[in-house]
């Protein structure tokens, strides 16, 4: 821990706050060698931006993000939660220590757990490489949960392998406003595949992922088929602060499965991103599923971050 330095603890309050943990997480990201131990920008944006916004899921960030600050308002950490019971530190290496950690993990009980017949539970996330952490949380009765989040990277020095594309299909930018509905509607199948039509809720939600701070429309890729159907997408965040990109979300409609779309269009922004600059580009799995494709597309390279609960 930096000597001489007291940190306080304060609660999320404005606007100004969202941009300057933008700051904080740019900055730990790349004294962590560009490593998910705290969040990638992207990931931020993406929550404020679609998981709040469209899915109601969390509550407002005043209710739950909290900062440790510094004397001079510098960040030494800040908890939030995904949604209610998912935690997440994100704390700069050079403060990190076991009261700030242990003062983490009370608060997260406290504040961010999620009531659920008639339990308190909270799963904090952590890097299995993170011993402080763990000793903690096991002294607090936290057992390892069932999730693991993957997290795969891919090096943009090196020469990326264009891959062949199914004849009848095209793989290009998202077109502009007018063909929002029909990425929506691919959401919404490549997601959603085993709920009725009529539980769909129309395509303008779509309008917050593009207000989002890093939203390119080069950068949201989709594979559209002869008949004009968006068949596969993705979309890459470039953070040109520290020259990566985060990928979410990746999906394939039902249809049109198992035949390399996903990995096509993941390819062509792998490549639009190193011809910008980029050095990494990173995205998350939890599943076999995408997890093999990620493994196969960007590296076998990945780390990862478990979750570890308590309920009481």
């Amino acid at each position: 821990m930096i000597p001489n330095k007291k940190i306080t603890l304060r609660r999320y309050r404005d606007e100004d706050d969202f941009w300057k943990i933008r700051s904080f997480l740019r900055e730990t990201f790349l004294i962590n060698h560009r490593r998910m131990i705290n969040w990638h920008v992207a990931r931020l944006d993406y929550w404020r931006g679609h998981l709040q916004a469209n899915c109601n899921q969390g509550d407002p960030l005043d209710r739950s993000i909290y900062i440790w600050e510094t004397d001079d308002q510098q960040i030494a950490a800040v908890l939030n939660d995904e949604e209610r019971g998912q935690v997440y530190f994100q704390v700069h290496p050079a403060y990190q220590s076991t009261a700030l950690e242990a003062e983490m993990i009370e608060l997260a009980e406290q504040k961010l757990a999620l009531k659920r017949d008639e339990q308190q539970v909270v799963a904090i996330w952590v890097n299995p490489n993170d011993q402080l952490r763990i000793e903690l949380l096991k002294k607090r009765g936290y057992s390892k949960g069932k999730w693991t989040e993957s997290q795969w990277q891919r090096d943009l020095d090196l020469p990326i392998e264009k891959v062949s594309v199914p004849d009848g299909y095209t793989i290009r930018s998202l077109g502009d406003v007018d063909e929002i509905p029909a990425r929506s509607w691919a959401s919404w199948r490549g997601f959603h595949p085993g709920e009725p039509d009529e539980a769909y809720k129309g395509w303008e939600w779509y309008l917050n992922i593009q207000r989002c701070p890093l939203y390119r429309r080069d950068l949201d890729i989709v594979a559209v088929a002869a008949s004009g159907e968006i068949a596969s997408f993705c979309t890459m965040w470039f953070d040109d602060a520290t020259r990566s990109a985060y990928i979410e979300p990746v999906a394939t409609v039902p249809e049109h499965l198992r035949r390399g779309l996903a990995r096509a269009t993941i390819t062509e922004g792998l490549l639009r991103l190193q011809q910008m600059g980029a050095v990494r580009a990173l995205v998350i799995g939890y599943e076999p599923g995408p997890n093999a494709l990620y493994a196969a597309t960007l590296s076998p390279i990945h780390e990862k971050s478990e979750q570890w609960q308590k309920k009481w």
